[in-house]
This record gives C-alpha cells, sequence and structure tokens, in this order.
C-alpha cells in the first residue's frame, strides 16, 4: 500500500471558516466516488470549513475543467476527486496523463492548491482500498482535502503580492 510513510498533515485551521472550497468529483464507478467524496467532505468538517461547493463531472477527464471554473471563481482550494481503473487499451494512459497535467496546470497558474484525490488503479480492487470505505486501507478523498487546505493556509500567510504574482496577475 503506498500510504506507507505518509505525512501526518496537521493544517493550520485558523480562519478555515474563511475557506472557500470546490470539490469536482467525477461520477464513474459510484462506490469509490462515494467513499471518496464523502473523505473529503468530512476532512473540510473536522477542518472547520464552512463554504463548500460540490460539481460532478461524467468521468475524470473532465475534472481539470470543472477545477478550472472553480480556481477562476476565487476558490481558496479545489479537491480533485476521481477514479482511472487500466483495462485492456491505452485509454488509461491518456486519461490519466491528462488529468494530472491538466490539475496540475490549474494548480500552477491560479494559485490555487488543487488536492489530487484520483486513484489511478490497476483494478477495482485496489480503488476501494483506497476509497475511504468501511474496510479500506486508505482515505484518499480525506487525504486530498487536508493537502489542500493545508497548502491554502499556507499560502494566506505570503504576503499579497507573493501570491499576485504567482497567480501571474499584475
Amino acid at each position: 500500500m503506498s500510504g506507507k510513510g505518509a505525512p501526518q498533515i496537521t493544517p493550520d485551521t485558523t480562519g478555515a471558516a474563511s475557506l472557500r472550497v470546490g470539490i469536482v468529483a467525477a461520477q464513474w464507478h459510484e462506490t469509490v466516488m462515494d467513499g471518496l467524496l464523502a473523505g473529503a467532505r468530512r476532512a473540510l468538517d473536522e477542518i472547520g470549513v464552512a463554504e463548500t461547493t460540490v460539481l460532478r463531472v461524467p468521468g475524470s477527464f473532465e475534472l481539470p475543467v470543472a477545477a478550472e471554473a472553480l480556481a477562476r471563481g476565487g476558490y481558496d482550494a479545489v479537491v480533485a476527486l476521481g477514479v482511472v481503473i487500466r483495462g485492456g487499451t491505452p485509454h488509461f494512459d491518456y486519461v490519466c496523463q491528462g488529468v494530472t497535467e491538466g490539475l496540475t496546470r490549474v494548480s500552477v497558474e491560479h494559485a490555487v492548491p488543487v488536492g489530487f484525490g484520483v486513484l489511478t488503479c490497476d483494478t477495482e480492487e485496489q480503488a476501494l482500498a483506497r476509497a475511504g470505505l468501511p474496510g479500506s486501507a486508505e482515505d484518499k478523498g480525506h487525504e486530498a482535502a487536508t493537502a489542500a487546505v493545508a497548502t491554502a493556509a499556507l499560502l494566506r500567510e505570503l504576503p499579497r503580492p507573493a501570491r499576485v504574482a504567482a497567480a501571474g496577475r499584475p
């Protein structure tokens, strides 16, 4: 399991209630997605985030465009949740690469943290083990939301000119 050695992330919850966090979640693989979404929501509740918007998109490939809309809309952090399970064609590789590059671009161009909760698994069993469901070994939805908020809290500590410059805005 990849969770070995994972850091214990303890975000600064000071001001968490004022953070606007958007969650973008795919609809494919409903059971896995239900677990990821529940984990992300639970993390945000535990941290004290008051304003959360959830957008559901058809599949993981559509996550970047929805994340872009949230980042452009002034959200402090975005949590991207999806699952791609390897099949017998190269489709898996193209989707995983496109989603990863798209979400990275959104985060860097807007200086908005994007928590990466996109499972890229060989089997459905691997996805279920990471979905935060009863009996799962990991809760990647919770981890992605916690990482996004921790990074947003860190960025809030930067002087305003540094944040604006990081986002490429005048």
